[in-house]
């Protein structure tokens, strides 16, 4: 925010129901992926603001992704991290055995390696994480001071609804078939090589050819060094990459 602040830009973060400073939902297991777009377009209505950047982190697949694409992640296996944070109950126990602070350092860790996370079938996912393991290096103990404060406060239910309990809702855009949200509008992914999410099924193939197909002027830039959390271990290059493209496109 700050860097497209200092460039000129109007910068809006809110914090998604749930997540941050926001409200918990009364019903947190059914918050959605539609409620995102619903607040954000009523954000944008309360502020008169008719024509807006978007940038997010980590979800532009996942809209994107036909079902059949989202289906062959259920083709790992059982351990598979996604496919247990789907069921209900079984994260809420793995994360219940810990304060909010470990949990954030433990997932950190976690999606810092280039592996995709898959637990054996005696073992949870936070297990995967030995207690003496380190910080990655870009993340300190003040970072962690603060997420851990921040779900402390929200706890981990919605986090878990949107996305990983809500992969295969489908949202109508207006005027558009919900099986083809086509956005002709320039777009950009920056994404990491050493992202442990290149091993899923298909995941190489989708990117450099069947995104395009729903995203026809969408430019990917790859950070070689980058793991999952690339905006927070490259902020420098994430910052000016994001400037360039908003400078190209600013219209």
């Amino acid at each position: 925010m700050i860097a497209v602040a200092k460039a000129g830009y109007r910068a809006i973060a809110p914090d998604y129901r749930g997540y941050g400073l926001s409200d918990v939902p009364a019903e947190p297991e059914k918050t959605s992926f539609a409620d995102l777009v619903a607040d954000t377009a009523t954000i944008l209505a309360s502020l008169a603001i008719s024509k807006v950047f978007v940038i997010g982190i980590i979800t532009l697949g996942i809209p994107y992704m036909p079902p059949e694409a989202l289906q062959q992640l259920q083709t790992l296996p059982e351990g598979f991290y996604m496919r247990r944070w789907q069921e209900p109950g079984r994260a809420e126990a793995d994360f219940g055995r810990f304060d909010a602070k470990t949990v954030v350092r433990k997932i950190y860790i976690l999606f810092s390696n280039s592996e995709v996370p898959i637990a054996g079938e005696n073992q949870e996912i936070l297990d995967l994480v030995e207690p003496s393991a380190p910080l990655p290096s870009w993340f300190t103990e003040e970072d962690l001071e603060t997420y851990g404060a921040s779900y402390a406060k929200s706890g981990f239910l919605t986090a878990l609804q949107v996305p990983y309990r809500s992969l295969l809702e489908r949202i109508a855009p207006p005027n558009h078939d919900p099986n083809a949200p086509i956005v002709v509008a320039p777009s950009l992914f920056i994404t990491g090589e050493q992202d442990f999410f290149f091993n899923f099924p298909g995941m190489e193939e989708y990117l450099e050819n069947g995104i395009k197909q729903f995203l026809p002027n969408l430019e990917i830039i790859y950070i070689p060094e980058a793991s999952h959390f690339l905006p927070e271990q490259f902020p420098a290059k994430t910052n000016q990459l994001l400037l360039d493209f908003l400078k190209r496109n600013n219209y």
